[in-house]
């Protein structure tokens, strides 16, 4: 069994979004295409509280791009996005929702940030959606979204680590980029951890 994973596919993460991945709205009509193909997709939603450690207003001194601890982690500093309960942490209004199975929310914690659809970034408390895929007998997952060198990375390196057969969507995919290559990079760090990298193009019923 499989299932199709969508990482975060959000208004702050899209052009005009607080924390634009540029092309990210590209992603939106990759997923509509793939999600009659899948009887299980799951959703991932960054859902942060307003004074999330990981936003640059709670440092003072410190700007998005900068790197802190946080609870004992080294973490990318951000601009506040996707808080809890304002537009642009809904999922993309563009999306299939009706299509969607489950969605999983993560980045709860103020005091610890949650890249990952199954972990927060110390690994310490699960979001739960391991133990909901093996309920459902699922042992692959396609992973698709945002962004590619960040929470799409963390999703597949933590489902390889888990036992899951790890499909990566290339073009559903768009990176934040940092650093320049930071996309490629993370592809190849994926690949390395066994994930297997297609296109959109390949996948079928």
């Amino acid at each position: 069994m499989r299932a199709l994973i969508l990482v975060d596919l959000q208004y702050d993460f899209c052009p005009g979004g607080a924390l634009a991945v540029e092309r990210g709205d590209e992603t939106i009509e990759v997923a509509n295409r793939l999600m009659p193909y899948f009887s299980t997709v799951v959703a991932t939603q960054d859902w942060h509280p307003a004074d999330h450690g990981s936003f640059s207003t709670q440092h003072p001194g410190k700007k998005p791009g900068d790197r802190i601890e946080l609870a004992g982690v080294s973490q990318v500093v951000w601009p506040p996005h996707c808080v809890q309960g304002t537009h642009g942490a809904e999922l993309h209004a563009g999306l299939t929702h009706g299509k969607i199975t489950e969605v999983f929310p993560k980045g709860t914690d103020r005091a610890i940030d949650s890249y990952s659809a199954f972990f927060d970034n110390g690994h310490r408390k699960t979001t739960g959606l391991a133990d909901w895929l093996r309920e459902r007998w699922i042992s692959r997952v396609y992973v698709m979204g945002l962004a590619t060198d960040y929470c799409v990375k963390a999703t597949v390196l933590d489902a390889r680590e888990l036992g899951f057969d790890a499909w990566v969507i290339e073009d559903g995919c768009r990176p934040v980029e940092l650093a320049i290559g930071d996309g490629e990079r993370a592809f190849s760090e994926m690949r390395a951890a066994g994930a297997t990298i297609v296109e959109s193009g390949t996948i079928g019923p």
